[in-house]
């Protein structure tokens, strides 16, 4: 939304905040049960059917496309008439055009009929050149991708096998640090446990390696080396890449395949030896393809204009042209009979030679008229001048070399320097009026700390000493981690008292929710050390831990420096050293974080026989989970908030910790429904959501946890070179609303002569209103109308305007303050949250 102020400069910054970032994270694999599908159901919803090492028999219909890619533009073929297709949307090309056809004429030819075609054509033959150069590089760029090669199973052994000719079906094997061909559906890694790390960079940036697994049905086999059948149901191809849902049958077995289950192409694999899997997409039908759209073609917003002005000179152009034929034929009327006299109509030569009785050109009045406004176009064709055409091309060349060796845009860390991908738009770089940013890992470098904690209503994190060495140890083994952890030496007497008092146990339940309820995979290397320090040397083994989230690392990582070491993970249990003692808990199941319920949790088996479901996610979600049934609870509660508020100000990321104890009869529903979710082939996610929901209630709440994400560096001076510009910033963070406005500060997004109008509505005419009395309060201008019956609070304290979400319209206080001089001359920024910004943008109130 752009807001227009007379009083001020273009500085006007904005930020805006969305309800939540949609965080799509990948599944860990939980065990299940085999069972029996609905076959109708499979049938009705027409899934692709993959046989295993069979590719004849998986298209035999010719159905499924090859594993060749083509991000080109043109080919030999298409080349000249698409080419020009695209050169002629440019106005001025169709006019030069015409003049080069007008001078073809012979009653109009002013120029030869040669020479008039030189300027157009070499614009046009410098253009194609410079298209044809890029898509060059694109079909170079294709024909190396397309004949990489891979190994694929062939005759009893992997074989290479160039990757254009990989087809659906066909068994792969990919190598540590290998590119992946297609996407392949995991059948077993170099882990026994069946884990592979993957680099997803070229798909969505983030440079944190990710966790897949295949399934324990099958990894065994794959390590037996036996050769490989069975069969998989999955859906049709289409572009999410944050989801893939199936069914496998393999060895007598039925069970589910999710996404953590499917290695998309372009990725790479990574800290794993070896993974073998299936081709279940291909080609043009993988993810990564599907959703790569074809090349556009480009226009600058300078070339947009030109075509504009050029077509406004074409009508001025033919005005005059007229005028000419106009006089022109009131001359020849007012002349007629003189005609066959005057030298140049004169209907006859008198004279001698060859030339006696010859006819002049004459066609009659009407024709000449007509041949006199197109002679007048090509006399005036100069106010269009063609050879603008070509210094602008010349020019972006020139910006384009220059941009390229530019020092100052150089990355000494990656040796990497400015890439020029599109030479029509370079003037547009100069045109910029807003920036639209994330914040996580492009504001902030994605590397979490754990800063703080609350726990039970006590706020722990105020006095931090570093410990390199975690826990006590199991036995005389200590766990050493990667990075060094800042530890609370308060919270750490807490945790090494005897298990009793509510507090105690409440502390002991939080760590364990944080070692637990994640995706998180421990690496523990095999070099051990000593510890110096006591007269009896203890073996340090190093840890370290690989997740697809920073933040579960940060927190797992904090668990571990406080005692609560996670060493071992697999399908269905892990285990850890808690203070020196081992423990192992079975995982029963696993409900992962989603945008909609904003949180995670995981069902948990203790060796006591007993079970818990141990949760953590957003504020805003968890505390409506919680029970509150006695007056502890809700003093615990608002201790929490205080501190989650405290955090916030500080512009930590926060996240809250819950648990609770299932019954038997709950347990045996909880089960009974996931089981059924999990291997549904339609709405898996909404009915896993639903069976979530049973278990993610009345939940007693342990406490919240405060993370630091660091800025980058030089993103303050960054932002604050873009303001000086006059280009608007937006920064769309999923953290809480006070979070984001002390970021914006540290990072001097907001300053403090900013106005802050913050809006929070709950329904469209809140957000109406709110908008109007703010603009009409900073002297913006709107079409939208106030409404005089609506009321608002200002928060004098933090200068700025407000409509709390929670509250209705009707009772919210009226504020009836005048506008001031120094209000009207500052900056503004906007700080909405996420459901106000859907009705701004669904509602067209941007008016």
């Amino acid at each position: 939304m752009e807001l227009h102020n007379e009083n001020r400069n273009s500085g006007t910054l904005e930020i805006s905040q969305g309800s939540s970032r949609v965080q799509e994270k990948l599944s860990q694999r939980i065990r299940h049960k085999s069972v029996q599908f609905d076959d109708n159901l499979l049938h009705d919803d027409n899934p692709r059917l993959i046989y295993i090492n069979d590719p004849k028999r998986t298209n035999d219909k010719y159905e499924f496309t090859g594993n060749e890619i083509r991000t080109s533009k043109y080919t030999i073929i298409t080349f000249l008439p698409k080419n020009l297709f695209i050169q002629f949307h440019r106005v001025a090309y169709l006019y030069f055009l015409a003049i080069a056809a007008l001078n073809q004429l012979p009653p109009l030819a002013v120029f030869g009929r040669t020479v008039s075609l030189f300027p157009l054509l070499f614009v046009l033959l410098v253009t194609a050149i410079k298209d044809g150069y890029e898509d060059w590089r694109r079909h170079r760029s294709d024909r190396n991708e397309n004949n990489r090669e891979a190994l694929v199973f062939q005759s009893g052994q992997f074989r290479p096998k160039k990757w254009k000719h990989i087809q659906v079906g066909e068994v792969l094997k990919i190598c540590a640090d290998d590119t992946i061909p297609c996407d392949v559906v995991l059948l077993g890694t170099s882990d026994p446990s069946g884990i592979a790390y993957i680099q997803t960079m070229n798909l969505d940036g983030e440079s944190n390696l990710k966790t897949r697994y295949a399934r324990q049905e099958t990894t065994s086999t794959v390590c037996e080396g036996c050769t490989f059948s069975g069969l998989i149901r999955c859906e049709q191809p289409n572009r999410n890449i944050y989801e893939f849902t199936a069914n496998m049958e393999f060895n007598g077995h039925k069970f589910p395949l999710s996404q953590s289950n499917i290695v998309l192409r372009g990725c790479q694999l990574k800290n794993t030896d070896w993974a073998v899997g299936v081709a279940v997409y291909a080609g043009q039908e993988t993810k990564a393809m599907l959703n790569s759209a074809a090349s556009p073609s480009k226009r600058s917003k300078l070339e947009s204009y030109m075509n504009r002005e050029t077509l406004w000179l074409s009508i001025f152009l033919f005005v005059m042209c007229a005028v000419v034929a106009t006089g022109m034929g009131l001359w020849l009327m007012r002349h007629k009979g003189q005609i066959d006299t005057l030298v140049y109509y004169r209907k006859r030569f008198y004279s001698y030679g060859n030339v006696n009785g010859k006819t002049y050109r004459f066609y009659g009045i009407p024709m000449e008229i007509f041949f006199s406004f197109l002679s007048s176009i090509i006399v005036f064709q100069i106010m269009i001048p063609i050879s603008l055409y070509i210094t602008m091309e010349l020019v972006r060349l020139g910006q384009s070399y220059f941009m390229i060796e530019d020092r100052h845009m150089f990355d000494s860390s990656s040796g990497s320097r400015f890439q020029c991908r599109s030479l029509n738009i370079n003037e547009d770089l100069g045109q910029i009026r807003y920036i639209f940013s994330d914040k996580t890992g492009t504001l902030t470098e994605n590397k979490m700390e754990f800063r703080r904690a609350s726990i039970f209503g006590r706020n722990f994190g105020t006095s931090l000493q570093e410990a390199n060495v975690a826990g006590i140890g199991l036995g005389r083994k200590r766990w050493k981690l990667k990075s060094e952890i800042s530890v609370d030496n308060e919270l750490m007497e807490l945790l090494h008292k005897d298990l009793s008092g509510d507090d105690r146990i409440a502390a002991h339940e939080f760590f364990l929710t944080l070692a637990a309820c994640n995706t998180v995979v421990p690496i523990v290397s095999n070099g051990t050390s000593s510890s110096c320090g006591k007269s009896e040397l203890d073996d340090v083994e190093a840890i370290d831990y690989q997740g697809e989230s920073p933040d579960e690392q940060a927190l797992v990582s904090a668990a571990s420096a406080y005692g609560y070491t996670l060493f071992e993970r697999t399908s269905g249990h892990i285990v850890m050293d808690v203070n020196g003692e081992k423990l192992r808990l079975d995982v029963l199941g696993l409900h992962e974080f989603d945008s909609v319920r904003k949180r995670m949790s995981v069902v948990i088996r203790f060796p006591n026989n007993s079970v818990k479901v141990l949760v953590k996610g957003a504020d805003t979600t968890m505390l409506n989970t919680l029970a509150n049934d006695s007056e502890r609870d809700d003093h615990v509660t608002r201790l929490t908030q205080n501190h989650l508020s405290e955090y916030s100000s500080e512009g930590l990321r926060t996240l809250v910790v819950a648990s609770r104890d299932l019954t038997d009869e709950e347990l045996e529903q909880w089960q009974s429904m996931y089981e059924d979710a999990s291997t549904s082939l339609t709405d898996r996610s909404s009915k896993l959501r639903q069976t979530a929901g049973l278990i993610e209630c009345n939940l007693k709440l342990l406490g919240a946890t405060a993370i630091e994400d660091k800025l980058q560096d030089g993103v303050p001076e960054a932002i604050e070179s873009l303001r000086q510009a006059g280009i608007k910033v937006w920064v769309l963070t999923g953290d809480k609303q006070e979070t984001a406005i002390s970021i914006g500060i540290s990072c001097k997004l907001l300053t403090a002569d900013m106005q802050q109008i913050i809006i929070n509505g709950t329904s469209e005419d809140e957000c109406r209103n709110l908008l109007a009395v703010s603009m009409e309060k900073y002297g913006v201008k709107s079409s939208n109308k106030i409404d005089p019956s609506f009321k608002l609070k200002k928060n004098a304290e933090n200068g700025y305007l407000e409509i709390p979400g929670n509250e209705k319209t009707s009772s919210v206080p009226q504020w009836n303050g005048g506008k001031e001089e120094g209000k009207m001359n500052a900056p503004l920024a906007l700080i909405i949250d996420g459901n106000s910004l859907v009705y701004i943008l669904e509602k067209d109130l941007d008016g």
